[in-house]
C-alpha cells in the first residue's frame, strides 16, 4: 500500500526579529524535523515555506506558515486545498502557555484553549479534528502581558529546555507516523502539574 503525503505543520511568525521566542518553537521543531528527514523548508507556496523528505518512511511535506501566527488558519486553508490533505492527518506543532516549560503533550483534537494561532485554524478548516504537539512554554512568575512572553527572545536557561522540547517534538512526531497518536499520547503525555487549566 502506498502512503499518502503526510502534512507537518510548525506554527511561528516569519521574521529574524521572533526566530528564538516562545512563540516560534513550532518553527524551531520544524527545522529539527527537516535535519532528520534530509529536507529543506524554502519553497514559497501556499502561504508558507514548504520542504519535503521522508521519515518513518513515510514521505512528509513541512510547511511554516508564513502568514503570522494569529491568521494561521489562512495558510492551513490553502495547503489543505492544495495538497487534498485530510485535518484529521495534519500534525500541528506549537507553543503552549497552558504547560509547564518542557513539557511536551500530544492530542488528537480539541479546542483552541485560548491559543489564537489553534483558533484561527479551527475557523478556517472548520473542525477541532486535527492532530497538535504542544510544547509548554508557561511563565513561572505571573506576566502582565502574556503577548509579551511569547514574543520576547528567549533567555538562555530557557533556550536549553527549549533544544531539549525541540527533540522531544521531533520524537513525538516520529511516533505519531510510525505508531499512530495514541502511542504517541501514551509515551510523551506527562501528568500536568495542577496550576495548569483544565482541558476542555
Amino acid at each position: 500500500m502506498v502512503s499518502r503525503m503526510r502534512l507537518i505543520v510548525g506554527l511561528g511568525n516569519p521574521g529574524p526579529e521572533y526566530a528564538w521566542t516562545p512563540h516560534n518553537l513550532g518553527f524551531l521543531a520544524l527545522d529539527r524535523l527537516a535535519e532528520l528527514a534530509g529536507a529543506r523548508i524554502e519553497r514559497p507556496e501556499a502561504k508558507s515555506l514548504l520542504g519535503r523528505g521522508r521519515l518513518v518512511g513515510q514521505e512528509i511535506l513541512l510547511a511554516k506558515p508564513q502568514t503570522y501566527m494569529n491568521v494561521s488558519g489562512l495558510a492551513l486553508r490553502d495547503l489543505v486545498a492544495r495538497f487534498e490533505s485530510d485535518p484529521a492527518e495534519i500534525v500541528v506543532i506549537y507553543d503552549d502557555v497552558a504547560l509547564p516549560w518542557g513539557m511536551i503533550r500530544v492530542r488528537e483534537r480539541g479546542t483552541a484553549g485560548g491559543h489564537n494561532g489553534l483558533k484561527s485554524i479551527i475557523g478556517a478548516l472548520g473542525t477541532m479534528d486535527f492532530i497538535r504537539v504542544r510544547m509548554g512554554v508557561q511563565p513561572e512568575h505571573p506576566v502582565a502581558d502574556l503577548a509579551d512572553y511569547v514574543l520576547r527572545p528567549m533567555r538562555r536557561a530557557d533556550l536549553e529546555v527549549a533544544a531539549e522540547m525541540v527533540d522531544a517534538a521531533a520524537d513525538a512526531v516520529q511516533v505519531i507516523l510510525a505508531e499512530g497518536v495514541g502511542r504517541a499520547m501514551a509515551r510523551f503525555n506527562r501528568r500536568v502539574k495542577p496550576l495548569e487549566e483544565p482541558e476542555s
